[in-house]
C-alpha cells in the first residue's frame, strides 16, 4: 500500500530499504523522502518502520539458539 503519495513510497518499499540497511525512522526518511512534504504519512511511515524493525529483531531473536524469550 501506499504511505507517502507524495513521495509514491509503499510500504513494501520501507521494508526493503530497512532490509537494505536503513536502521531508524531518519534512515528511511532520508533514503526515500518519507514525509518530507506534506508530513501526513509521518505517522505510517513510523509505524511501519518500528513494525518491521520489531519483526527483524525477533527472528534474530528467535535464530539464536539459547536466546531468552520473555513469555
Amino acid at each position: 500500500m501506499y504511505v507517502c503519495l507524495c513521495q509514491g513510497v509503499t510500504d513494501g518499499q520501507i521494508r526493503e530499504a530497512i532490509y537494505d540497511g536503513c536502521c531508524s525512522y531518519r534512515d528511511v526518511r532520508e533514503t526515500l523522502g518519507v514525509a518530507s512534504q506534506c508530513g501526513k504519512c509521518a505517522c505510517l511511515a513510523k509505524q511501519v518502520v518500528r513494525e518491521t524493525l520489531g519483526d527483524i529483531q525477533g527472528s534474530q531473536a528467535a535464530s539464536r539458539p539459547g536466546a531468552f524469550i520473555a513469555a
